[in-house]
């Protein structure tokens, strides 16, 4: 504590009044997750609500083992602790779960989320991870204007099975604006909202929260094939393994994940007990090798299979000596699968981790005779399941098919009964190409955002009744904007030289200009006077080389119009350098491409 208390008081600031700590945050790949007991009825006294608590736990756990029976975790599974009531929390449940690079991981958490929401109507549960409430992520296409993402913390909750999303006047104080000259309005400035905030609104008026439908749909909608899909996440591949490995991987089939992140994020470290002088701490030496079914995950399997590993010493042998191509795969993957296990118990950092004690009580196990290695036959009776691996296969044809909404439309034959990647990436795609397809129709017909649903506008206009008074011209005259420093800011966009401001080149000030033609004095503009302004402004563009029509061999005539398109367009084509741009973009949306740029001759 004194260690502590010194560190503090070399903060300039810590020991201010009012500073407690630096602000907490989630890392990128971790989800959290909390669950409050909330109703109209009057509280229930503190041990009620705790035998309610590891009531919710019970069924969660229920529901691991039923749903989530066999789920590989890609590194920390769904867990939730009690926390107890003090100053700074309720009595709620609580829990956070890294995910990794899996964020099929993170929806399979909002999934059991949601079905303890509709198994306990009381339950009022709210997740986040490192991009704050990334349920009004997914729903961003239809969300009101107000709701920001600085202010939505605290206001996203599942409840019953439903979205539901705090108003936007929540602990807002509504004052009347009384400025000389304008009517009198309220002003009800968006804030974030606290949990305190939150939590004292849902217990007084549950039925003034917002459940949108639409925002439902698009914020729960990778659930939509729920939970049957949660088979899809996962990869059975046949390995070559060693022996004693195929017995631990059938004991604990969820130490695969582990594995094969060390193997993936290996080090010069966790490289040396791979090394010829390192012999005696192979745990799972490459003999006695038997071919058998591996669970992975997607994630896990890709990461496996696109790595470039170049087999140890060790494998050599048993690699040259793979009599097919299908034979040879299994043989490259098993070795990456058990240089993964090698790593994974060697390097000294995973020595307190559960998953290298229970892999190292397994092999004790084994080793003192206690539990035999299994038969060939033992293996076999496991099952040879092998996947398909063609949701690996990406074609950037059928790629640019799905995107421009003509699945199965390019000639060849057998692309045609099946489009680009998974059934998932198919849906994701078709469903950005239907939502930008209706907000340009939307557009053109001058709807507006057809995503916002008319509960929005009922926001905007409730309780404004005594506003709805004819248009005030002071309103009108805070959003104009003054035309010369529009102008100006175009100039300095474009690169044009910002004229003189004493005068043009009619020898009047601009001002002057704009007030002299806006009196009205005569009804049609001098000829002249107009003459003398275009030469003015040609002489401008001239100066500043936009205006420069003369072809190359100086002889004054201008270019054909075409031609000089053609010329500024490849000329934007080749400012991108090989990157994206308008240009390239512009093409692209033809169905054109432009071959790779060169060097001029």
């Amino acid at each position: 504590m004194a260690e502590l208390d010194a560190d503090r008081a070399q903060i300039p600031f810590a020991s201010e009044p009012g500073f407690k700590s630096f602000p907490k945050h989630l890392a990128e790949d971790c989800v959290s997750y909390s669950i409050y007991l909330l109703s109209t009825t009057p509280s229930l006294p503190a041990p009620a609500v705790r035998r309610r608590l590891r009531t919710i736990q019970a069924a969660a756990t229920a529901y691991n083992k039923t749903i989530l029976k066999d789920y590989i975790w890609q590194r920390e599974n769904f867990d939730l602790h009690i926390i107890e009531q003090s100053p700074e929390h309720h009595l709620h449940l609580e829990g956070r779960t890294c995910f990794g690079d899996s964020i099929a991981d993170e929806w399979v958490i909002v999934y059991l989320l949601r079905e303890l929401s509709r198994q306990f109507k009381d339950a009022w549960i709210r997740c986040e991870d490192a991009d704050g409430e990334f349920l009004l992520v997914e729903a961003a296409n239809v969300l009101p204007t107000w709701l920001e993402p600085d202010v939505g913390k605290n206001r996203v909750w599942i409840n019953d099975g439903s979205l539901c999303i705090l108003p936007r006047d929540i602990g807002q104080s509504s004052a009347d604006d009384v400025r000389p000259g304008k009517k009198r309005q309220k002003i009800r400035d968006v804030k974030p909202v606290s949990l305190e905030q939150a939590l004292d609104f849902i217990s007084r008026a549950p039925q003034e929260l917002i459940r949108s439908p639409t925002i439902e749909e698009e914020a729960f909608y990778r659930l939509r094939n729920y939970p049957a899909q949660i088979s899809e996440i996962f990869h059975t591949a046949r390995v070559t393994i060693p022996r004693n490995l195929a017995y631990v991987l059938h004991r604990t089939p969820a130490h695969v994940n582990p594995a094969v992140e060390a193997f993936y994020l290996r080090d010069p470290i966790s490289l040396k007990v791979l090394q010829p002088g390192f012999a005696s701490q192979i745990r799972f030496p490459p003999q006695d090798l038997v071919t058998t079914s591996v669970k992975f995950t997607r994630v896990d399997y890709a990461q496996v299979r696109s790595q470039e590993f170049v087999e140890p010493p060790a494998w050599e042998k048993a690699i040259e000596q793979s009599k097919s191509l299908a034979e040879r795969d299994r043989l490259e993957t098993g070795m990456k699968l058990t240089c993964g296990f090698e790593m994974l118990g060697a390097d000294p950092q995973n020595q307190d981790k559960r998953s290298v004690r229970e892999i190292g009580l397994l092999l004790d196990d084994v080793k003192s005779g206690e539990e035999p290695l299994p038969t060939d036959t033992e293996i076999s009776s496991w099952g040879q399941h092998e996947d398909s691996e063609d949701w690996l296969d990406v074609n950037f044809n059928d790629f640019e098919d799905e995107l421009s909404g003509r699945k199965g439309a390019r000639k060849g034959g057998d692309r045609t009964a099946k489009g680009f990647g998974d059934k998932a990436a198919q849906d994701n795609l078709q469903r950005i190409v239907d939502r930008f397809q209706q907000l340009m129709k939307d557009d053109e017909e001058g709807g507006g955002n057809a995503f916002f649903d008319d509960d929005y506008n009922d926001l905007d206009s409730s309780s404004d009744d005594d506003d709805d008074d004819d248009d005030d011209p002071e309103e009108d005259k805070e959003v104009s904007y003054d035309e010369d420093d529009l102008a100006k800011a175009m100039r300095e966009m474009m690169g044009l030289p910002t004229p003189k401001a004493n005068t043009n080149a009619t020898g009047i000030r601009p001002e002057n200009r704009v007030q002299e033609l806006d009196a009205g004095t005569n009804d049609e503009d001098d000829p002249e006077e107009m003459r003398k302004e275009m030469e003015g402004m040609e002489a401008e563009l001239r100066a500043a080389g936009v205006l420069n029509l003369d072809n190359e061999q100086g002889s004054g005539a201008s270019e054909d119009p075409k031609a000089l398109l053609a010329k500024n367009f490849l000329e934007s084509f080749k400012g991108q350098a090989g990157g994206a741009g308008p240009a390239g973009n512009f093409m692209s949306s033809l169905g054109l491409k432009l071959p790779p740029d060169k060097d001029d001759e």
